[in-house]
């Protein structure tokens, strides 16, 4: 089963979503801005993306209203305290593999997985 984290308005997940239910792939939809990411489930998820700063969108409306681009930060604590800032839609087949944005190539190779 493939987690998608996203929220209902998000134009991305919606194509991830629709992405894999096209596959006939089984979904399990996580909205982040009613449930986000336990800090256990951001650090997987993390590690398979390569990195917190990977999970954060920096061009989105909550980093240009914290100003992130202009400021050093840790980005673990940062998504912690703000599920709006994550680059959405966050995908995992499960652990050791995840992305994170519109990554339809990296989608394509979880299928494969699933």
């Amino acid at each position: 089963m493939i987690q998608i984290f996203g929220t209902k308005k998000c134009r991305n997940t919606q194509k991830a979503l629709r992405f894999f239910s096209d596959r006939g792939i089984e979904v399990q939809f996580r909205d982040l801005s009613v449930k986000p990411p336990s800090p256990g489930e951001l650090d997987d998820m993390a590690k398979a993306a390569g990195g917190y700063d990977i999970l954060i969108d920096l061009s989105g409306p909550a980093a240009e209203q914290r100003g992130l681009r202009y400021m050093d930060y840790d980005a673990r604590e940062i998504l912690l305290e703000d599920p709006a800032l994550y680059k959405t839609p966050l995908v995992r087949p499960g652990k050791g593999l995840a992305a994170a944005g519109p990554d339809e190539a990296a989608w394509k190779g979880m299928v494969k997985t699933a």
